[in-house]
């Protein structure tokens, strides 16, 4: 979702073993097409859809009823009439409203859409909830945390990254014995090995020191709400450091073909212990809510998966499947002549548990809601759940 500011890489083969194949077959590229009327425009963003589409057997958006309904209607409209082009942008939200795919954002290249948003389904249907709020102001983690329930020495720290990027980092211990990191985005792995010192990256060198070397250790906490993913890397370069032993957490599969339902066999998705890693036996607690998002909700999940770890706050946002470059898979995002980005996940992800959480989100095993009226005040109750749970 580009509306929060996904940033995605390409796979590291560590982080999440899938089925890539040496000999993919020839998939018929939707950015080949050139499109003279908007019934071309359709059939190759809907022939995009069909072929590269993870999700399609349990979405419950019937596609071929789309094509009979939208197809006259698309073959109606001229591209180069300013209110059909509009006319066309309502078309496509309509068609993609009930993708279950949260990860899913439509941007196009028409000059007379450009004052107009990406299409984000998720997004929609977050706003529109009952239980909608807002994320977490980042000052809260920044300020209130530090303030109000770490030790005397915590540590915190930002940094940007060109003009658009901002990631905040904030690590500290509570009571001397749980260690605590907050992370905004996942670029952890990007940040630290950057040759020019960096506010996250000082605090990711906090955290670890004190992980290695904090004998009396009760406990983790690590603060993934308001995250909104990132890299896969990731996933090893922080977990990596707290196991001996490979981690199972679920599967993932892929298109392999021009076929609607032509997947890959299941393969496990996995965490590997790093270099120097120390195995910690004392709970670890993943805090998320309702605007974590992809990689803050594999994170979360993996941690669930160990016999020490936990998950206290709301029910994650439900965009699970990784996001990798189409060089490796015969899935996910596509462009066309017309279409400038059809955003979409590369990978189906299933839990451990043999369940898909996409379109769903991941819930906790210590259900804490969202209290902006405590918020405002600098308590976090969802936070004091967590060192609950740990003492």
């Amino acid at each position: 979702m580009k509306h929060l500011s996904i940033y995605i890489v390409a796979l590291i083969a560590v982080c999440v073993s899938a089925s890539c194949r040496k000999d993919l077959p020839q998939i018929n590229d939707p950015a080949n097409t050139i499109s003279g009327n908007f019934s071309e425009v359709f059939d190759s963003y809907w022939n995009g859809m069909n072929n590269n589409y993870v999700f399609w057997d349990i979405d419950t958006v019937n596609w071929d009823n789309v094509y009979k309904q939208y197809k006259p209607l698309f073959a109606k409209l001229n591209l180069y009439d300013s209110n059909d082009v509009k006319k066309g942008y309502t078309y496509f939200k309509q068609m993609t409203a009930g993708l279950v795919d949260s990860h899913y954002d439509l941007s196009f290249n028409d000059p007379w859409l450009v004052d107009s948003p990406s299409i984000d389904p998720a997004y929609e249907r977050k706003v529109a909830s009952p239980d909608y709020h807002d994320p977490i102001d980042i000052l809260h983690f920044y300020n209130n945390i530090p303030r109000f329930y770490l030790d005397r020495g915590a540590v915190r720290g930002f940094t940007n990254v060109g003009t658009t990027k901002q990631y905040v980092a904030v690590s500290g211990t509570i009571n001397q014995d749980i260690l605590y990191f907050f992370f905004s985005g996942f670029a952890l792995k990007q940040l630290y090995k950057t040759d020019t010192a960096n506010g996250v990256k000082e605090i990711e060198q906090y955290f670890f020191d004190k992980l290695a070397n904090t004998t009396n250790i009760k406990g983790v906490i690590i603060d993934v709400r308001g995250n909104p993913g990132g890299a896969l890397e990731d996933l090893n370069f922080l977990l990596g450091r707290m196991i001996d032993k490979q981690l199972d957490f679920g599967y993932t599969r892929s298109k392999q073909g021009n076929g609607r339902l032509d997947y890959s066999p299941w393969a496990p998705a996995f965490v590997t212990p790093q270099t120097g890693a120390r195995n910690i036996t004392a709970p670890i607690v993943m805090l998320a809510d309702a605007w974590s998002v992809s990689m803050a909700e594999m994170t979360t999940m993996a941690v669930k998966s160990l016999p020490n770890g936990h998950f206290v706050g709301e029910r994650t946002w439900g965009a699970n499947g990784p996001l990798i470059g189409n060089v490796y898979f015969n899935g996910g995002q596509f462009s066309t002549d017309y279409i400038q980005q059809t955003y979409t996940s590369s990978l189906m992800l299933k839990y451990r548990d043999g369940k898909i959480y996409e379109g769903i989100g991941f819930s906790p095993d210590v259900e804490v809601k969202y209290d902006a009226a405590a918020l405002a005040t600098g308590q976090d109750k969802q936070l004091e759940a967590a060192i609950g749970l740990i003492r």
